[in-house]
């Protein structure tokens, strides 16, 4: 039975409870100056006195924070005026001592099983570990705050485009950072230290009024990621091991935004979906110029990925126009089925069992770079003084290509086509009655999704060199499927940051290989029980999963009104 602290209580111990975090936060701050390890094998080298490391530096934002929560309130609520109101410091700090804790205790069981044992941890992480602790004790004693209301705040147009291009950057060299990190521990002590982080800000109130910036703003927000994104490789040093990784996160992400059509706008359950980029795989691969391929019939590029874009069109069209009569359970079987097949059949094309298409399980090697009007993806070449590999090149491609489905998807979505899609989802019978006809627009979905998945496969055909049936098995769809559930069904940015955790999370915690399917487990479990609706939601996904939350409905409409109160200039709101 959980323990509540009464409200009088956490009153009358509110000066002494902000003593404490205070000391808590001073000792974090003092221990990065200090070494955490006996090593200097551990994490980014926290051996060093009086030199913190890279990590060690960004790890002061969380109890320089605190201190910033904890004493600044205390010149009292008439000096900070309608501050006092706007920002939620007692909660805040809260959290910001929660995350503090857990990315130190990230950090030192790192350093334990990297170095071999607790022994091995020196004065500045136990320090540390003592002042997350004191920290984070302290703050539950403090009175509960209002939620924030930073994001009501009125500000001119020039602060906004300013925390836009800011924040951008920092993703761009965070990013940059993050996949250059070769030390697993390291790895997830940024990422424990970086959820902190993000969840701090984010009961501070900042991602709420960076919404409202981002829709006052929005082309600004575009053209600052696509900015962001082309600037990606230059940050590498021609490191064709990262740049792989980033292309084949967007191949993955491109390959997720087409089954987020199926399954998150029409709610149709799809567990075959690997097998609609498999097949733009294959085809792109049997009409390559390679000496492997099997048809004497090479077009141009452009010519094939709108035929492996068909093909896998058609494919969907095949399985959805027998099987979308059922739904739920019996439409995932079925889907099922058909991803094995799709396996299976390839296996068979192999000149024995069948014509000799895809060479069965050796698949098709030795499928040549791209060469696209002269520009020869193969080739490494010199820009700007820094050389962009191979992989850049095709990091390059999918950003295009992105940028074309994120256009797609997104009118689609704000279409009548995707208002239909969504009454579908929500109740079928409902949206017939209506007048919708359900069959034809879920088949469009199917039919559209799969076109999209085609396209990313006609790419990872030439990205990969070679194309083998077993690339593309069950396994894939559950990740697929898990990247758009995770991230947020029905939305754009959520597919895309689901997608980066779980292409990412394996290549840089390889020695968790073995239990990487229990790391995924668990994650799916925490976010079922915690944030069902996924990392970035929209709002009525959102109120489905929380319908009995009358708090979180208001707090909904308000952030709507707020959204578009840009369109209203006689609103109301504190000038900044």
């Amino acid at each position: 039975m959980r323990t509540v602290i009464p409200d009088q209580l956490k009153v009358q111990l509110r000066y002494p409870a902000r003593a404490v975090g205070l000391a808590g936060a001073a000792a974090m701050v003092a221990s990065v100056f200090l070494p955490w390890s006996y090593g200097h094998e551990a994490l980014d080298d926290v051996g060093f006195t009086g030199l913190p490391s890279p990590l060690q530096f960004v790890f002061l934002i969380l109890p320089i924070a605190i201190l910033a929560l904890l004493g600044i309130p205390l010149v009292g609520k008439a000096k900070l005026g309608r501050w006092a109101k706007i920002v939620a410091w007692n909660t805040t700090a809260k959290t910001a001592s929660l995350g503090a804790l857990a990315t130190v205790v990230v950090a030192l069981a790192a350093i334990a099983i990297e170095l071999g044992g607790l022994v091995n941890i020196e004065t500045g992480g136990w320090l540390a570990l003592v002042g997350a602790i004191l920290a984070a004790a302290a703050t539950v004693f403090l009175p509960d705050s209002p939620e924030p209301t930073l994001s009501r705040v009125k500000s001119p147009r020039w602060l906004q485009i300013t925390a836009i291009v800011v924040v951008m950057a920092i993703v761009l060299f965070g990013s940059a950072y993050a996949l250059g990190m070769d030390d697993a521990g390291a790895f997830l002590t940024l990422a424990a230290l970086l959820v902190g982080i993000i969840l701090t800000l984010r009961q501070f109130g900042v991602f709420g009024w960076l919404g409202i910036a981002s829709a006052n703003n929005n082309r600004v927000l575009v053209m600052s990621a696509f900015v962001v994104a082309f600037a990606f490789p230059f940050t590498q040093n021609g490191s064709n091991a990262n740049m792989s990784i980033a292309a084949q996160v967007l191949i993955f992400a491109a390959t997720a935004l087409g089954l987020n059509i199926v399954v998150g706008l029409v709610g149709l359950l799809d567990l075959g979906y690997i097998a609609f980029l498999g097949a733009g795989a294959f085809t792109a691969a049997v009409l390559s110029d390679s000496a492997f391929a099997t048809i004497n019939f090479h077009p141009p590029f452009i010519v094939t990925v709108l035929i492996a874009g068909t093909v896998s069109s058609l494919l969907g069209l095949m399985i959805g126009a027998p099987t979308l009569r059922v739904s739920g359970d019996y439409l995932a079987i079925v889907t099922l089925a058909f991803g094995e097949i799709f396996r299976i059949s390839m296996l068979n094309l192999d000149g024995s069992d069948g014509p000799n298409i895809t060479h069965g399980s050796a698949g098709i090697p030795g499928i040549p770079d791209l060469n696209l009007f002269g520009f020869d993806f193969g080739q490494a070449h010199i820009i700007a003084g820094i050389e962009i590999g191979r992989f850049a090149n095709y990091f390059w491609l999918m950003l295009l290509v992105m940028a074309l489905i994120i256009l797609v998807f997104t009118n689609i979505n704000h279409s009548r086509i995707g208002r239909g899609w969504v009454a579908i989802r929500e109740d079928e019978m409902a949206a017939e009655a209506m007048g919708v006809n359900t069959f034809a627009l879920k088949l469009l979905a199917f039919a559209g999704g799969a076109f999209l998945a085609g396209i990313a496969g006609a790419i990872k055909a030439h990205h990969d060199v070679s194309v083998t049936p077993e690339q593309y098995v069950f396994l894939e769809s559950a990740f697929l499927l898990a990247a758009v559930v995770l991230g947020g069904m029905g939305t754009v940015s959520g597919v895309l940051i689901g997608a980066v955790i779980l292409k990412v999370l394996p290549e840089k915690l390889r020695f968790f290989s073995d239990y990487r399917l229990l790391l995924f487990g668990l994650l799916m479990i925490l976010m079922m029980r915690f944030r069902p609706e996924g990392i970035i939601a929209d709002e009525r996904r959102q109120l489905e999963f929380h319908d009995d939350d009358e708090e979180l409905a208001d707090e909904i409409e308000e952030e709507l009104i707020t959204h578009h109160a840009h369109l209203n200039p006689e609103r109301k709101g504190f000038e900044l």
